[in-house]
């Protein structure tokens, strides 16, 4: 069966919260590795340099679940790459407990580093959702409070009045200047990650309303393919009820007239049939197994035949054939890409079929004026045309989207020699059948 389902790059917003969540969650566990590097060169220098009498064994156990917490969180990182946001809140909130614990053991309110709570509530302002934020807030204010009314103060005397001679100055000189390189540090970052979250939601947004715009196109063509079908019916009933009247019969310049008639009849009744079977709605066939270089020589020689004026170059470099669905959507996808480029260049265009690995490239060459800057620019976008009339640029942005749909790739440029090269690159997994299919389609 032929695979439509998007690329990995069409991604729900709440999908992209939590690759987003996912980045914030590593910057927190960078952050914490520092915080464990910072609270052993604190503790080693207060204790051993300056003297201050501090339950280093009970401070190292606390320093120790914190860095067995920073491999808990790193493992699960890897496990699931997917973090909610609940997920980095308690993260958040288990730093601040042993913060706290920390700041219980070495001096409470007293100890100059209480000030990096102001760092954990700009975290929680700038990751999280309002709820959780104030709650980080509403934490840190009552540890805050629980520390100057339990915790035993530092055993330093009160020096002040000293400036930058005074211990206590220096400690909150050092947590100022900690506080303010990871804010800048660390927010920049977050907010890099934000901005890419903020820049792919708007790409996905603007790719649904593209989408929708394809489904009202649809409706719109299935609706006039069905009132078109009744008198494109009766004209064809007309025609061959005139090639057989004596009148036309013996006059031969009419009769070649009727049976151009006929023809192109025949041609609108095709391209109603093609537009009612992109819809699902089949007249009388169905999608059909085949090969591939069977379906795009057929493809081929049925554009030749509608468009006698041509001079199209098929170039089939495929290589070994292998066994397809031969889709509507797809067909008219490289009709639409070859219209093109037969209006542009006149006459003169050149289709080269390639595999690449487990991909099957489709280039279109011609030697028309290329592409102008401004439409290689809004290349995809519906009715991003230099043609000037009314309707101009759906045939490119339906190739675009027909593309994207089946997980492929399309990319157009000028040539340095003039014209314009369209390459239409699709997974093979897309338009190839499943083994069962197989077996059903070509026994």
């Amino acid at each position: 069966m032929i695979d439509q389902s998007t690329s990995g790059a069409d991604r729900s917003p709440s999908r992209l919260d939590e690759a987003t969540g996912r980045k914030n969650m590593l910057l927190l566990i960078q952050l914490r590795w520092i915080a464990v590097i910072g609270q052993l060169i604190t503790i080693e220098v207060a204790f051993y340099t300056l003297g201050v009498m501090l339950p280093i064994q009970l401070m190292l156990a606390s320093l120790g679940f914190l860095l067995a917490f920073n491999i808990a969180s790193t493992l699960r990182v890897r496990i699931r790459r997917a973090v909610k946001n609940r997920e980095v809140f308690v993260s958040l909130l288990v730093d601040v407990m042993l913060l706290t614990l920390q700041l219980y053991l070495s001096g409470g309110a007293s100890n100059p580093f209480v000030f990096l709570y102001l760092l954990q509530v700009t975290l929680a302002a700038v990751l999280l959702k309002p709820a959780y934020t104030w709650t980080i807030l509403g934490t840190t204010a009552s540890c805050f409070v629980a520390l100057a009314l339990y915790a035993e103060p530092l055993g330093l005397r009160p020096d002040h009045d000293h400036g930058m001679a005074s211990f206590y100055i220096q400690g909150m000189l050092i947590c100022f200047v900690l506080n303010a390189v990871l804010v800048v540090t660390f927010i920049t970052r977050i907010g890099h990650n934000l901005r890419k979250r903020d820049a792919r939601l708007a790409v996905l947004r603007e790719r649904a309303a593209e989408e929708d715009h394809i489904v009202r196109m649809g409706l719109l063509a299935s609706g006039a393919a069905h009132e078109l079908g009744t008198p494109l019916a009766t004209l064809a009933v007309i025609l061959g009820d005139w090639r057989r009247m004596p009148a036309f019969t013996r006059d031969a310049e009419l009769l070649q007239e009727v049976s151009e008639m006929q023809t192109q009849v025949l041609r609108c009744k095709s391209i109603v049939s093609s537009i009612l079977l992109s819809a699902g709605e089949a007249r009388g066939e169905s999608s059909a197994a085949t090969t591939l270089s069977t379906f795009l020589n057929q493809l081929v020689l049925d554009w030749r035949e509608s468009r006698p004026r041509a001079d199209l170059h098929y170039d089939n470099q495929f290589g070994h054939d292998l066994a397809v669905v031969s889709d509507s959507a797809v067909k008219q996808m490289i009709f639409n890409m070859l219209d093109n480029a037969f209006e542009a260049s006149g006459a003169w265009l050149q289709l080269i079929v390639m595999r690449e690995a487990e991909t099957l490239v489709l280039s279109c060459i011609d030697n028309g004026p290329g592409f102008a800057a401004t439409t290689l620019a809004l290349l995809g976008k519906p009715y991003n045309s230099t043609k000037g009339r009314p309707g101009g640029g759906l045939g490119l942005f339906l190739v675009f989207n027909v593309a994207r749909t089946l997980g492929g790739e399309v990319r157009a440029s000028n040539r340095p020699e003039g014209g314009a090269r369209v390459t239409i690159r699709l997974p093979l997994s897309a338009l190839t059948l499943d083994e069962d299919d197989d077996k059903k389609g070509l026994a």
